[in-house]
Formats: C-alpha cells, structure tokens, sequence
C-alpha cells in the first residue's frame, strides 16, 4: 500500500552536485518515524546516508557526511537528498526507505523501500 518512487539519479561529473527525490504515496511521510536514503555502489553493501524524523531532526553516516543534505516537503509529500562535491565513488543505487521505528540508521528498520535510483560520477 506505501510506494516510494525514487528520482533525480544520473552521470554528473566528480565535484558536482545532485538532488534526488522520493515521493511516497499510501501513507504521508509524516506518519513515519524516520524517512532515509541508503546506497549500494557496485562494489559496496548497501549502507545508510542520512534520515529525518517526522520533527524534522536529520542524522548523516558515511563519507557522504557533511556533503549531503536530507529534507522533505509535507506538501509534496516527498523527501529529497542534496549531495554536493561528488566523488567517483558515490557512485551506486541510492534508495529511498521509509520506518515506523528503532534504529535509525540500520536498514533492519526500514519497512518500506523504492526501487532505487542510479547515481554514476564521473572522474
């Protein structure tokens, strides 16, 4: 009954900049306890990005910490991830998940996830 659709992946050059998008139907984002991006690059497991809570607090893990930035618009009922200063390995699947508790930044939390939206960096 929840979807998440992710958008906005693509080839942007290494020091760029992107904004994905995950727009959720069947439930509100604001129902959820938390709202996140995880990515998986091809040599990678799937690791967590960043989340907000339904008070708009926001948590950031990984290397992307500190060039990357997660919002969301109630309105829209969409979520959005800014990444900035690209690296090559960025590279990878970037998935929206939405969850309804526990920890925030372990993927075990997560009940509901996008199809995932590709990401590639070039050097």
């Amino acid at each position: 009954q929840v979807q998440l659709v992710e958008s906005g992946g693509g080839l942007v050059p290494a020091g760029g900049s992107v904004q994905l998008s995950c727009s959720c139907s069947g439930r509100h984002i604001s129902a959820f306890e938390f709202m996140a991006w995880f990515r998986q690059g091809p040599v990678n497991e799937r690791e967590f990005v960043a989340a907000i809570s339904r008070t708009d607090g926001t948590w950031y893990e990984g290397p992307t910490k500190g060039r990357a930035t997660i919002a969301r618009d109630n309105a829209k009922n969409t979520v959005y991830l800014n990444m900035f200063r690209l690296k090559p390995e960025d590279t990878a699947v970037y998935y929206c998940a939405a969850s309804s508790g526990g920890y925030i930044s372990d993927q075990r939390s997560y009940n509901n996830w996008g199809q995932g939206t590709q990401v590639t960096v070039s050097s």
